[in-house]
């Protein structure tokens, strides 16, 4: 049976592949597809390259994250967490689309800050995966999934009881990173940085302390 979610990621990639081919036309031979920390373009690619890399990375991601509770050898866990795992991959191609939107806005000539327009959408990503990683159930895939998380369900239960509150946290950052632009880098992959070391630290120690010691 086809979901809700497959649906509506189906959309997205199908919007990502309607503005390719409507902006095509008008779009240059080589458009900026990277920029540094000021904002500017550092790196490009041919239009043809980006604009169908687009659209095959976003039906990519949907594809996978259809696949994904079908193969997990826990995946009736996947059952329990069905909505916020749903509404995170719906999201995370949304944010593609986001994206690509902005690169093709960017490259049409449109002015804007390119790190400030990109900021509030990761917040957004981020506050996404909180939810998720607040109801998410023991499984192969998604979450914080290390040695320990795994080999025990009261340390994968605790570690992402603990670690979902923090991306609320990095999600704020990201907010920041729009007001102060000068510092958007560290401000939006700094934290989750951090919040990666210390929730698979966290699941070391507290699986140590669990009787494993």
């Amino acid at each position: 049976m086809v979901r809700t979610r497959d649906l509506a990621m189906g959309g997205i990639v199908a919007l990502i592949a309607l503005a390719s081919a409507v902006s095509a036309p008008r779009l240059p031979a080589e458009l900026a597809i990277h920029f540094d920390a000021a904002g500017e373009p550092d790196n490009y690619a041919g239009k043809e390259v980006v604009l169908a890399g687009s659209v095959l990375f976003a039906a990519g991601f949907a594809a996978l994250f259809a696949v994904l509770p079908r193969i997990d050898p826990l995946g009736e866990n996947f059952a329990e967490f069905q909505t916020a795992y749903d509404g995170f991959a719906v999201g995370t191609l949304a944010f593609l689309a986001y994206i690509h939107g902005l690169v093709l806005a960017y490259n049409l000539g449109f002015e804007f800050g390119i790190l400030q327009a990109t900021a509030p959408a990761i917040a957004a990503l981020y506050l996404l995966l909180a939810v998720l990683l607040q109801r998410a159930e023991q499984n192969w895939f998604v979450g914080i999934r290390t040695p320990w998380t795994l080999s025990d369900e009261r340390v994968w239960d605790r570690t992402h009881e603990r670690t979902a509150p923090l991306f609320a946290v990095a999600a704020l950052c990201a907010l920041a990173a729009a007001v102060v632009p000068e510092y958007a880098l560290v401000l939006l992959v700094g934290p989750v940085t951090a919040i990666a070391l210390a929730s698979t630290v966290y699941s070391f120690v507290l699986y140590r302390r669990l009787d494993h010691a």
